[in-house]
């Protein structure tokens, strides 16, 4: 009975801090709700990219009497905005999962596009909706930034995020089990450092280097957040694993454990790579490596 409780605390601790990842982070669309014409809509307004994708910032506002415009720029730039007209669609949705399993066929709403920029470049945009009563300007002060990304196959994508989600699921199973005195904890410590080191050091690489074209971004060449936070756990973790080799001391898993739930809590790509808008060169790191 004991084990099913520990598994499920671990399980509700490690689903809660995936639902905080899912609802914060630069990259996560931006929820905002909006008025036209006295209806109210819930906006997604995207923040990440993929190169190659054609894909649109979207209005889902079905009011078709509206007007709208979409004001961009490069990211930290001083640049003029440039200025691009929404324009209202009836899209086909082209998902098996959306289709077969929502039931949705087609996406409707107000779209206009961004030039696309390379590996970890940014554009940031604000925009207006002009109804009856008027024009309303919305995030002039605070403007949406969106990064573009490479493509990450799905053979690599998919495991690092079911090793880096493992990792996270046993970490905190250890440290339970640590907390409780259970000489199982042990087994789970060693278990998650070497899921962590398959998730974060290994596939977790591989990952930046598609999206990117870098391998490695933070510590000791550069300052990329979410490099540098799966350093710290491992390193952790590492220390974890060695100060119980020969003599149970669950106090350092208590601790690994902790770390890695606070950094699970930062958002993640938070201070991610960034293109250099006017050398061309990533700033956050500089590792090249041919891995294709």
């Amino acid at each position: 009975m004991k084990k099913v409780f520990f598994w499920f605390l671990a399980i509700v601790i490690t689903l809660s801090a995936v639902i905080y990842q899912r609802k914060t982070g630069p990259t996560y669309d931006k929820k905002m709700e909006i008025s036209a014409n006295n209806s109210t809509y819930s906006l997604q307004l995207i923040r990440s990219i993929e190169i190659g994708s054609n894909t649109p910032v979207k209005l889902a506002i079905t009011d078709q009497t509206i007007s709208a415009k979409l004001y961009y720029k490069r990211f930290l730039t001083n640049d003029a905005y440039q200025v691009a007209d929404f324009e209202y669609k009836v899209k086909p949705v082209d998902s098996y999962i959306m289709n077969k399993v929502f039931g949705i066929t087609q996406e409707e709403g107000w779209f206009a596009n961004v030039p696309e920029q390379g590996m970890a470049g940014k554009i940031q945009y604000y925009f207006e909706v002009s109804d009856a009563k008027g024009t309303k300007t919305y995030l002039q002060e605070e403007p949406v930034v969106i990064r573009f990304k490479g493509a990450v196959p799905s053979k690599v994508l998919a495991p690092h995020i079911f090793f880096m989600f493992f990792a996270m699921l046993l970490g905190n199973l250890a440290g339970i089990l640590a907390v409780f005195k259970q000489k199982r904890f042990k087994f789970y410590t060693n278990l998650t450092l070497i899921t962590l080191f398959i998730g974060g050091l290994i596939l977790g690489p591989w990952v930046q280097y598609y999206a990117f074209g870098e391998a490695w971004a933070g510590v000791p060449f550069a300052w990329d957040l979410t490099d540098n936070k799966t350093l710290l756990a491992f390193i952790f973790w590492l220390l974890a694993f060695v100060m119980n080799r020969k003599k149970e001391r669950p106090v350092y898993t208590i601790v690994a454990s902790i770390v890695m739930l606070l950094i699970y809590s930062i958002p993640h790509s938070m201070y991610g790579s960034q293109l250099d808008p006017e050398t061309g060169e990533i700033i956050q790191g500089w590792i090249h490596l041919f891995f294709i």
